[in-house]
């Protein structure tokens, strides 16, 4: 599986944190998330997914926590993986990275995630903005190529 970012630092201890995050395409639009902290920086919108949980399950449940959208036919385009630290959690994470495309259907409200803002652009600015470099890649790849 390709790895983006750092790589793995011998000795540290990671634990493995798979997630689910998705593409969101309207029109010429696309739906990414805004997240103020633990860092101030542009996401697609995902997540963990939790013990039990199915990626599918977690893709739908992140992408309304974060941006208050339902969204509809998700397809699972790849994977990376990549070795970050997570604040939140006061963790070292080995993060496989499940990429979907789906297609907003409903604003349900204001995300609930704490700091986060939904937030529509274009894919090319979506590109230049993205904080992480695999999910710079997948937009990169599935999107802009079909333009």
């Amino acid at each position: 599986m390709r790895r983006f970012g750092k790589q793995r630092e011998y000795g540290r201890k990671y634990v493995l944190r798979p997630g689910a995050y998705a593409i969101l395409i309207r029109g010429r639009d696309m739906l990414i998330t805004h997240q103020s902290e633990p860092f101030n920086e542009f996401q697609l919108p995902g997540g963990g997914i939790d013990p039990g949980e199915n990626s599918i399950t977690a893709l739908h449940r992140e992408v309304l926590e974060e941006t208050g959208w339902k969204i509809a036919a998700p397809k699972r385009l790849g994977a990376y993986r990549r070795f970050s630290y997570m604040p939140e959690y006061g963790m070292w994470a080995e993060k496989i990275c499940h990429i979907f495309a789906a297609r907003p259907v409903r604003n349900a409200g204001a995300p609930v995630e704490q700091d986060h803002q939904a937030i529509w652009t274009n894919a090319e600015s979506a590109v230049r903005i993205l904080c992480n470099q695999g999910d710079r890649h997948f937009v990169r790849r599935h999107v802009l190529s079909g333009l």
